[in-house]
């Protein structure tokens, strides 16, 4: 029983009988298989944007680092600086534009900096400039190649680099864009070329190219991204893949050794007998059609598990698959659990994840809900109790009051 678990672990108890288990061994065992992959020289800078892919982003930062990762990304200024509250001193690269008046914060922070728009560098050079703020500030400069979403157009990253580093205190790290279409050789490479534009432009003008990345998840197990600057690998790192990516030959070890690293657990509310012909759930859209056993599960969209996933959703209890039915809430939702003997409400019910022999993906409720992994992940949302463990070993929790360690260290 979770309860038991974390009592032993001298952990607080659950709000309720819904949690998220995080699996630390799985998230450095991703990043080895990561390195494995590219090898050992070249840096490796762990995505954990967007509350760690949902797994939570203290620990999935602190664990990716602890397995070698470099550097860290993430997406936003906040999101940088809620690391460094939680006394996270490695390199982080804040992938998208900050506002140019929180530049000094961000230096002071020690964070790097992306050059994606002229425009906004040159307020932000000029922001820097005015504030005398103590550097160094770094860069990365964004060539725009063909995403069309950021970056600074091939024929024009001399004129940024050379304004970048002919001001006080600051310093070019990186040159760097991002695959449109990984699954695409003809199109990556395209990019890739465009990207070697703008370094040769670079060259011409009498500056020096700093290291070159382009890598993320898709670049890396197609093998259609090269360059050895840096990788920025995301949704492997959390055992995930795109279901139609193209695996290349040399990454196929790596795929093989990534492990999902999350599983959402909830255990009844409720176990109730309901006669034939009763309706269940909102608007009575499912009614029994026999003498049924309902449990109510206490998760919902407002957890993050969509209205979506019905009809023909499923659950995992006694390591068998059984339906969902009727209306999907933001707070609960029901299964049939009447071909299931002895379900009570002390089962431990698997809404993603393993148990026994079957198993419910990220990609099996992406294809449910007409979207990709990555939504399926992130949208698990901040109330659901993160339980973290390594091996059979409970190592903190965290919950809308803050996150708690097994080593006695805390976050409130």
């Amino acid at each position: 029983m979770i309860e038991e678990a974390l009592a032993r672990a001298s952990l607080p108890p659950l709000p309720r009988p819904a949690w998220l288990a995080i699996d630390q061994e799985a998230l450095s065992g991703n990043l080895r298989a990561v390195r494995g992959l590219v090898g050992p020289g070249v840096p490796i800078a762990a995505v954990v944007k967007s509350d760690g892919y949902g797994h939570g982003l203290e620990v999935a930062a602190r664990t990716f680092l602890a397995a070698g990762a470099a550097r860290l990304c993430v997406a936003t200024l906040d999101e940088a600086l809620r690391l460094r509250a939680a006394a996270v001193t490695a390199p982080i690269i804040v992938l998208f534009s900050i506002p140019p008046s929180e530049v000094a914060v961000a230096a002071q922070a020690g964070l790097e900096l992306v050059a994606a728009d002229a425009g906004l560098v040159e307020e932000t050079l000029a922001r820097w400039r005015s504030v005398r703020a103590r550097g160094p500030l770094r860069w990365h400069l964004e060539v725009e190649t063909g995403l069309s979403r950021a970056g600074i157009a091939p024929d024009s990253v001399a004129g940024i680099g050379r304004d970048i580093t002919s001001t006080p205190g600051t310093e070019l790290v990186g040159l760097w864009s991002h695959l449109a279409s990984p699954d695409d050789p003809a199109i990556s490479s395209e990019q890739r070329g465009a990207l070697e534009r703008a370094a040769d432009g670079m060259r011409r003008s009498g500056l020096s190219v700093p290291p070159m990345h382009v890598s993320a998840t898709g670049g890396l197990f197609a093998d259609t991204g090269g360059f050895d600057g840096m990788v920025r690998p995301g949704l492997c790192l959390y055992g995930e893949l795109p279901a139609d990516l193209p695996i290349a030959a040399r990454a196929r070890h790596a795929r093989a050794a990534l492990r999902p690293a999350m599983t959402l657990h909830c255990r009844p509310l409720r176990v109730s007998e309901v006669s034939a012909g009763t309706a269940v759930g909102y608007g009575g859209r499912w009614r029994a059609e026999r003498p049924s056993r309902i449990a109510t599960l206490p998760v919902g969209y407002g957890d993050g598990y969509a209205r979506a996933y019905q009809p023909e959703g499923e659950a995992l209890v006694r390591g068998r698959r059984v339906p969902l039915v009727g209306t999907v809430a933001m707070d609960a939702l029901a299964v049939d659990v009447t071909d299931v003997p002895g379900v009570s409400m002390a089962d431990d019910f698997v809404l993603l994840g393993v148990q026994g022999d079957e198993r419910i993906t990220a990609g099996e409720l992406a294809q449910r809900r007409t979207t990709i992994p990555w939504e399926v992940l992130v949208s698990m949302a901040h109330r659901i109790p993160r339980v973290y463990h390594a091996g059979a070993g409970l190592t903190g929790v965290r919950t809308l009051a803050g996150e708690v360690l097994v080593r006695g260290e805390s976050h409130l």
